[in-house]
């Protein structure tokens, strides 16, 4: 198996995010997370995840802070796995996610789940990009300046 190509010096933020939550077991595991779910078990019926893949990526999203370990609520001796700040900051990742994929991967009457607020029980507004003072921005409308520019 070719070994994977690691981007934790990498410049670029996207590459580095990437390494951390890029793969789609380690985003369905915290689209679970988000939904409710704290143990392994759940994670596995859920997710229908082999234990040992389970199981790596749980520990790789422990060890990079997106998810804690925790004593059982019920006082049980399980342990539960709950969002740090910096998981739940991905809470816009996913939305993002999940609203590209309302738009382009579902026929315009195919029914999908829905994302609502939880006080008025009604959708999400679409994210923008939005410059500085809120405007609205396109892709064409966005440049990044990489280090090697500045020098």
């Amino acid at each position: 198996m070719p070994q994977r190509v690691r981007h934790e010096g990498a410049e670029c933020p996207v590459a580095r995010a990437v390494d951390v939550i890029g793969d789609r077991w380690s985003l369905l595991i915290v689209r679970d997370a988000f939904d409710g779910i704290t143990r392994f078990g759940e994670f596995q019926r859920n997710l229908g995840l082999a234990k040992n893949i389970l199981s790596s990526r749980l520990r790789e999203l422990v060890a990079h802070g997106i998810l804690e370990v925790l004593p059982a609520a019920d006082g049980t001796a399980y342990h539960e796995y709950a969002l740090t700040q910096k998981g739940r900051d991905l809470f816009v990742i996913l939305v993002s996610l999940r609203q590209w994929g309302e738009d382009h991967l579902f026929e315009p009457t195919e029914p999908h789940s829905v994302l609502l607020d939880t006080k008025t029980k009604k959708p999400l507004r679409k994210l923008t990009v939005t410059d500085e003072s809120g405007r609205p921005l396109d892709s064409t409308e966005a440049f990044v300046r990489k280090v090697s520019d500045e020098q």
